[in-house]
This record gives structure tokens, sequence and C-alpha cells, in this order.
């Protein structure tokens, strides 16, 4: 889904407009790369399409370390990437493994990734600070044959692998005694083939794993999401429908976003793809040093969370940094408070800001968004068909504006939970269905419209209850930061909804204030009869959503007013 937000009508054909221009680029990139290889399928082929980008221009910049100002071309990473799939097949890592990334967005890190796409191996990127029992429950699910980590972290992989079925082989960025580094292994294994011989393996990419994307959702144990070369390839394409001119459609993308995240995977993906020059950086994306490197190379557009996106546009900090050389930002992952969005216009007139629906299960987004409908997230995406079910009864919702669970079907549906059949078979359903697991209404002309996670309503007596429709009233008191709404259980009115609220740093405010504050905005059932908490920092997950499993233990065991 896209949600474009604007403030002035009359810009309203510049900021809406959409092109098929990057479908016809991709087109025209894939036609090529079936016409050497003479396989139809190829048009969708993660690696062949990115050694066809990467051959086309070895001499334009591919990457930017923001912490250490150091800079790679497309021939350089061609180089170091061919040489790391030289180094997969030496190992015997071949189509269907795994291979896992955990450490910060050096200029190292994505090499692995294009070897395994050369390759279908599949690449799973997950949080590099987990710790050690963290650690371990992910390399369970994942089965990774490969894991590439930074040296500081080579015995915590050590420890977290003993007693699995598994046994990788640790590579790490840096030295480190008893492992082999990466340059090492480029070194050592990777020069069996020259770049001019190299050829990628012949698979088919609508059954290949490219990308194992780490998803909890709101709630539960972490799961990767199987997500094709097809999936990808069709779906990424979607995120780019504002921008007119291929190849390289935008100066310099920014990733804020740690390598499990979505919203940094699809810059990775597709950088040698559209020829555009990404900005990132090994150093933690801490707000200074974030308003550092924007300051300093002026990007010109990203994509991640909107609990980042509140950080760097907080009153009285976001004056550091100058954030009008952007043309796009996009919010997503999460749901994004009207307040930010106007904390961001006020930093940045003149540059466009979208919010974006989207699932990892999807493999990207799912709406196109009508800027005349602005409190709508659009109509699908014309790549998918969507419906809405009732979810006790699994009736399919005909008439309008009347709520249910939104299930969608396509090419970019992905193919379940990698090693995880019991909550794939509660995912994806007879038909190529998936459930998303959330709770939407449409209009009479198709037009749909969030009301929240399926999971996350609360019920009162015999009302439902969406945390964030409250959450986007108390947004609105200008002492609240932050502020996530659960419940806690009453056994004879249900769940009485909770304020968890993180005040502005020297701001005073009371629970009643805030009480007062929501039921003049409320009706009965939404009042806050669970009491307020207010906390120095919401709990969030690896993915930066709110852990709603730790805001109700927060809810119980802390004072409530």
């Amino acid at each position: 889904m896209l949600i474009d937000i604007i403030e002035k009508p009359v810009k309203m054909s510049k900021w809406h407009h959409r092109t098929d221009a990057v479908h016809w680029y991709m087109h025209e990139l894939a036609s090529r790369v079936v016409a050497e290889s003479n396989i139809a399928s190829d048009r969708y082929h993660l690696g062949k399409l990115i050694l066809r980008g990467f051959k086309d221009a070895p001499d334009f910049l591919l990457q930017i370390d923001g912490a250490t100002d150091e800079r790679e071309n497309f021939g350089s990473a061609l180089k170091r990437s061919v040489q790391c799939a030289n180094a997969f097949r030496k190992l015997g890592v071949k189509q269907g493994d795994v291979i896992i990334l955990m450490a910060p967005n050096h200029i190292h890190l994505t090499m692995p990734m294009y070897a395994a796409f050369y390759l279908g191996i599949a690449v799973a990127g997950i949080d590099c600070t987990l710790r050690v029992d963290e650690l371990r429950d992910t390399f369970r699910f994942n089965t990774p044959k490969v894991i590439f980590c930074q040296s500081e972290r080579g015995k915590d992989v050590t420890l977290a692998i003993e007693g699995l079925d598994v046994e990788p082989q640790i590579i790490t960025f840096g030295k480190a005694d008893g492992f082999i580094s990466f340059s090492e292994l480029l070194e050592n294994y990777g020069s069996d083939t020259s770049v001019e011989d190299f050829k990628a393996a012949d698979f088919d990419p609508s059954n290949t794993i490219g990308l194992l994307i780490a998803t909890s959702g709101s709630t539960g144990l972490p799961k990767s999401a199987s997500c094709t070369h097809k999936n990808l390839s069709i779906s990424i394409p979607y995120k780019w429908l504002t921008f007119d001119e291929y190849p390289t459609p935008t100066r310099l993308p920014v990733v804020l976003s740690p390598i499990q995240w979505f919203s940094a995977l699809f810059l990775f993906v597709f950088s040698p793809i559209l020829r555009h020059s990404r900005l990132q950086s090994s150093q933690p994306m801490t707000q200074e040093h974030a308003y550092y490197i924007i300051n300093k190379y002026r990007p010109t557009f990203t994509m991640t969370s909107p609990n980042m996106l509140t950080t760097l546009f907080k009153a009285g900090d976001r004056e550091k940094c100058d954030f009008t050389c952007f043309d796009l930002i996009i919010a997503g992952g999460s749901a994004v408070h009207p307040g930010l969005v106007e904390d961001m216009k006020e930093a940045m007139p003149n540059s466009k800001v979208m919010v974006m629906y989207g699932l990892s299960e999807l493999s990207g987004m799912a709406f196109n968004y009508d800027g005349n409908l602005p409190t709508s997230l659009g109509r699908p995406i014309q790549s998918i068909k969507a419906r809405l079910v009732n979810p006790d009864t699994l009736e399919d919702i005909t008439e309008p504006n009347v709520t249910g669970e939104f299930w969608v079907k396509g090419p970019t549906v992905f193919k379940g939970y990698f090693n995880n059949p019991e909550i794939t078979a509660q995912a994806l359903v007879e038909g190529g269905w998936l459930r998303t697991g959330d709770m939407m209404y449409r209009d009479a002309a198709y037009n749909f419209y969030y009301v929240d996670r399926l999971k996350l309503l609360l019920k009162y007596r015999n009302h439902q209850i969406s945390p964030l429709e409250i959450e986007s009233v108390i947004m609105k008191h200008p002492a609240v930061f932050e502020v996530a709404v659960t419940g806690i259980r009453h056994e004879e009115h249900g769940d009485l909804p909770v304020a968890c609220i993180v005040p502005y740093e020297g701001s005073k405010v009371t629970a009643q204030e805030i009480k007062d504050f929501v039921k003049e905005s409320l009706t009965d059932s939404k009042q806050l009869r669970g009491g307020v908490i207010f906390i120095k920092q919401l709990p969030l997950t690896s993915t930066s959503k709110i852990d709603r499993q730790k805001l109700r233990k927060l809810a119980l065991s802390s004072p409530r007013e």
C-alpha cells in the first residue's frame, strides 16, 4: 500500500503521479538477460539481473559507508561477489542452502548476498545484537550452512550452534583467532573462475528462495518469511512507481535500517539492478549519527520505520538536521500517527512523505494510494487480488463499510514460513490466499481503510476497541512523545485499555490529564479504564515494531495511575 500525505492540493498532480517507467526499464533489462541465457524465467532471476546491472556500468558508484567514507563501484562489487560465489561453490554451498548475515551496514555486507543470489542460496539477515540464546533459536529454524558475522561475535556464534543439528561455516568480517575472515575467504577460495568466465546457476526463480525475512508480526516467536526470486522481482519495483527516470531513479538513497528490515533489504537487493548509489553506515544509526550523514551527504530518498522517524523528527532536535535534501521519505512497518507526518512536513515542506502498508509475507507493498482520499490506503496494486473475510465465519464480506480480515493473493505472496509448516498453514489457506491478520474495511469504490491487527483488537464488554485509534488521539497531546496502548484482562468486563506513554523530556503531564484528553474525543467504551503508565521507552522487537507481549507484561507489572 502507499499512503501519500500532502498538505497543499495544488501539488496533487506532482505528488501523486505514478508511472510505469520502472516496469519498462525492468522489462528491457530482463529481456537482455533472457536473450543471453535463452531461459524465459530468468527475467525473475535476481542473480542474473544483478550481474547484468554490474556489468553494464562498472564505474558507477554502488555504496558509501557514511561512518568511514569508504566507497565501492559496481566493478569492484562484481569482482568481490563473484569471488564469494566461487568460494561458496568450493565449500559445497548450493541452491536451497541458507546463509546468515549478521553485521552492521558496512561495504562488505552485501557481497555474500549477491553471491548467494547468483547460486540460488537463500539469504537471512538477522539482528547482529542478539544474545546467544536468541541466536540459537534463530539458527535452529534457519539451519544455515554459512554464518557471516563481525569478528567480535564469532565466539558467541560458536556457542549458539552448540547442540544444534547444524554445523555452519563461520566467516568473520575482520580477523579473529580460529575463524576464516571474509578477506581470507575471497583470497583463498574465490579465484577459481574469473569474472568474465563466471556463470550464475540456472534455477526456477518462482520456487527458489531469495530472502528469508525475519518477521514476528506484533506478537509471537520470530520466524522467517520465504520470499522467492520471482516474488521479489515482481514486488519491489512497485515501490518505485513515483520515479520516472531509469536507470538511476534518484541520486542517493540512504539505508537507515539494519539488515533484518525489509526497508534495508529492498535497497540492498535492487541498487545494482536499478543502478542507484546508496548511503549506509557501519556505525549504529543513532539520532546523532543519522543527522551527521544526512547533513554531510545530502541523501534524496529513504524508507524506514515510524519509530526511527519519530526520533529523527523529534521537536527540539530536528533543527540540528537539514532534511530538505530529501525528495521522498517512506514510512512503513507499523502504524504512523498523523502528528509524525505533520512534524516531517514542517521540517521539509517541499519534500514528499508517503506511508506504506506492506507485509514481509507479500514481499512488499499492497496498495496504491489515492491522494483524493487521504485517510484511505487506496486500492490494491495491480499484481494482487484482495478480499475481506469475516474472521469468525470465513465468509466473504461483500458490502462496503463492514470490517473484515484482509486476504490477498498473487505472484508476490511468499512460499511460507521457513521450516514451519504449522504456522504456514494458518497463514496460507486454500486457493493460495494469504490471511494477513489485518482488519480493514472498504468503501463502495474499493478503497481500503486500515483498522488494526486482528490479534491486537481489545474487547470491552460487547465493544471492539482498536489500540491504534486510542494511540492516535493521545499522540495529539503536546506532552506525549510516544504511546502504545494495550489491555489488561478483567473477569467481568473483558479488556481494559492501558496507555503506556513516553513523555517529552522535561514535560509535566498527569495520568488524569491523559484520561481527560481521551474522554474529550472517544466514546465511553474506549476510555483508559486500565490506567496510564509513564515509561522511558517503548519495548520494541528486532524489526522495530512495538513488542506487544512485553507491553502487556509491562502493563501488568507496573504501577498504573
